[in-house]
């Protein structure tokens, strides 16, 4: 696997609000952390949209600290970067699961938008298997009106939804096993249901800049992954150095009820 192209890389997130199609695994490893994952599930149940994974599971730990993943989010966001949260996000095939269009900064409760999302494929996310779907340029404008809806495939926790989207501007961010994208908080993001053969998997982390902090409460978390942090805005978390390690699974359910509680309001 060649070297980035950390300059190109970096001009089109800033100016599209995200990037996609990054290589950050080969193939073969793409498919042992997928294998991992799901051995993972058939010891503990589904992992499907539980946050804090990084905290019990190595593989999560080991991608949501990849070298080639910080490099790129330090261009985006700073040298100094706290993994806030990692989650997988799993569609099943021919399910009716979705995600409305939405900006993630409107729920998460911190204070700054020195933020970035990567989202990493275990999978392949294709148009059938339900991709993400962007907006490009959107994360200029800020803040959006969301409606909080009820619909229960909806993968979002209120059903928030940004209406009259302009749907002619949105473009497909698919990528193969391996591949990822990154987006900015403000950018507006949705994807449709599963309608492939296969399962759609993908690791959504989100990093922020030392300087943000919690506004909801003084209770979240954050992992200090490269640089300095002279702030101390988030109670310490541990990356996982066993597989469900019981005392990190207790731990791990109760910051996924908080992320629940935090995120549940806006």
């Amino acid at each position: 696997m060649g070297e980035l192209n950390l300059d190109q890389i970096t001009t089109a997130y800033e100016r599209d609000g995200y990037v996609a199609g990054v290589p950050i695994l080969t193939t073969d490893e793409a498919a042992d952390h997928r294998r991992r994952l799901e051995a993972a599930e058939a010891e503990a149940g589904s992992m499907h949209y539980q946050s804090n994974v990084h905290t019990i599971l190595t593989s999560a730990a080991e991608l949501a600290t990849h070298p080639r993943v910080l490099d790129l989010v330090e261009r985006m966001i700073g040298p100094n970067i706290l993994l806030h949260n990692a989650t997988y996000i799993i569609k099943e095939s021919h399910t009716k699961s979705h995600v409305s269009w939405h900006q993630d900064l409107t729920f998460w409760g911190l204070s700054h938008d020195d933020q970035v999302t990567l989202w990493l494929a275990l999978s392949p996310a294709t148009q059938e298997s339900g991709c993400m779907r962007m907006i490009p340029g959107s994360h200029i404008g800020g803040v959006k009106h969301h409606d909080v809806t009820e619909d229960e495939n909806n993968v979002l926790l209120q059903g928030q939804t940004i209406q009259s989207v302009d749907e002619s501007k949105a473009r497909l961010a698919p990528l193969a096993p391996g591949e990822a994208s990154f987006h900015h908080g403000w950018t507006l993001h949705a994807s449709m249901p599963n309608n492939s053969d296969d399962r759609r998997i993908g690791l959504n982390v989100q990093y922020l800049a030392t300087h943000v902090r919690q506004t909801k409460h003084d209770l979240d978390t954050a992992l200090l992954v490269r640089g300095v942090d002279e702030y101390q805005n988030f109670k310490p978390a541990k990356l996982a150095t066993t597989d469900l390690n019981p005392e990190a699974v207790q731990l791990q359910a109760d910051m996924d009820r908080l992320y629940r509680e935090t995120a549940g309001t806006m």
